[in-house]
């Protein structure tokens, strides 16, 4: 697990994702992608500032394509929100952390 924001897979989507009892942000993204790896830190800081209230994981859209494919993801960075299992926010694109909180501000206000 690398830092406050863990990777999921196809495999473990559901389980961690879909079944969470707390909002989920799913981090669409890709190792050949700068602006994924732009807002990464800002991730892990709102996943240590919010933790209790939103929950943070990885997908790496390359080796889990059929997660990314049924959600329609096209361009990366995405970000999901997943609560009971159903995506309540998109937000796409490179986006500095203070917009992000401001994206999330329904789950994390």
């Amino acid at each position: 697990m690398a830092g406050t924001t863990p990777p999921v897979t196809d495999d473990t989507f559901e389980e961690i994702v879909l079944k969470s009892d707390k909002p989920v942000l799913v981090d669409f993204w890709a190792a050949w992608c700068g602006p994924c790896r732009q807002i990464a830190p800002s991730l892990e800081k709102i996943a240590e500032e919010h933790g209790d209230k939103i929950s943070i994981v990885k997908l790496n859209i390359d080796e889990n394509p059929a997660t990314a494919a049924k959600y329609g993801v096209m361009s990366i960075p995405t970000l999901n929100v997943y609560q009971g299992g159903e995506v309540v926010k998109t937000i796409v694109g490179a986006k500095p952390k203070a917009a992000i909180e401001r994206d999330l501000a329904d789950f994390i206000g």
